[in-house]
């Protein structure tokens, strides 16, 4: 008996049941069609932010991130390459904390930028501060 995983497409927001054995081969929306995986990580909202953190099987990883922080800014392009190199295993998304304070003061957000990585829609670990792709990635699979 094969495996499945419930992903959320980041585009479509269609949930899609997909195989284990088929997350490295590049799987589709049934929805809209594209791909799930290969997408800069997704902009959350409070639209979409419950559904992604807490229907993705794979665990998320969320940036809370605001525009007027420099070092979120920095950070910006390392956890866009730390995205290609940990997906499928993991979601990343980030979430502007001035856009959506509701959910940033929810979540006791209380520096910028913080990485949290929610599985099975629990925050299961915490890390503020800027990091290199190499330091992200190194604590993603620490924490997982």
């Amino acid at each position: 008996m094969t495996v499945s995983v419930h992903i959320v497409c980041p585009l479509c927001l269609g949930i899609n049941r997909v195989p284990n054995d088929k997350l490295l081969q590049a799987p589709k929306c049934g929805k809209c069609h594209q791909t799930l995986f290969g997408h800069p990580p997704q902009a959350l909202s409070a639209a979409n932010y419950q559904k992604v953190v807490t229907r993705n099987d794979i665990p998320v990883v969320v940036d809370f991130w605001a525009p007027w922080c420099g070092p979120c800014k920095a950070m910006a392009p390392a956890y866009e390459l730390a995205a290609k190199e940990l997906e499928p295993r993991v979601r990343l998304a980030k979430l502007d904390t001035e856009k959506e304070p509701a959910i940033g003061s929810g979540l006791a957000i209380r520096g910028i930028p913080t990485l949290i990585v929610f599985a099975g829609g629990k925050e299961i670990a915490r890390q503020s501060g800027a990091m290199p792709q190499a330091e992200i990635v190194r604590w993603v699979e620490s924490v997982l």
